[in-house]
């Protein structure tokens, strides 16, 4: 079936927001355990919740450290965060093309729609299905469906873009094709250990995909 709908991860993805979650992690782990964790250490961190991720920290702490974070992340958003090359492009064409677009991200929706404001891209996307909207996230197919449901589409006309093991296996797992993204944080081979249908050396080459 011709595909018609077009799901995206947000951080690492669409926008670069990789130093701020590196920034963000780093200065709240020095907060609580000084000298203890660098740079190196934090990278497992992408993907996953922030729940998820300092609970492999430190279970007992969790909420104050997300705390943490959130008030350090909101604060250096805009100083950190842009869009990667060729994104607002691609996205403006596959909007004009008639494509539905949604986001389907891990983070809060007030601080998704920080990136998209800021990057101008909010008016392309029919729905954002963030943190608040779902009690499982990816790779739990809930949230791909979710927007789905919310777009009218089918899995089978749909394709889930992504940085991170939680997209491409939560695309698998709601049974849309997926698409990796070779700028990932943790490296191309790792997007591509996760064997996606495609993977994007650049944001354009989801058009040359669409278009074949």
């Amino acid at each position: 079936m011709k595909i018609t709908t077009i799901l995206f991860d947000l951080d690492g993805t669409l926008i670069d927001t990789n130093e701020l979650i590196i920034s963000s992690y780093l200065h709240t782990l020095e907060k609580f355990y000084p000298g203890k964790y660098q740079r190196e250490h934090v990278l497992p961190f992408m993907g996953p919740t922030l729940s998820e991720a300092f609970s492999t920290v430190d279970p007992e702490q969790v909420d104050d450290m997300i705390a943490e974070y959130r008030a350090f992340n909101v604060a250096n958003h805009d100083t950190f965060v842009k869009e990667f090359p060729g994104v607002f492009e691609t996205i403006q064409a596959l909007k004009e093309k008639g494509y539905k677009l949604a986001i389907v991200t891990t983070k809060r929706l007030d601080v998704a729609m920080m990136g998209l404001r800021l990057t101008k891209m909010e008016s392309f996307f029919d729905t954002v299905i963030a943190l608040d909207h779902v009690t499982k996230v990816k790779p739990d197919p809930e949230p791909i469906l979710k927007a789905l449901e919310q777009l009218g589409s089918s899995p089978s006309e749909a394709m889930m873009v992504g940085d991170n093991l939680h997209d491409i296996l939560g695309g698998k797992n709601a049974g849309v094709l997926t698409a990796g993204v070779a700028w990932s944080a943790k490296g191309r081979n790792h997007i591509a250990e996760q064997n996606p249908d495609y993977i994007l050396e650049e944001m354009p080459d989801l058009l040359k995909i669409l278009d074949k």
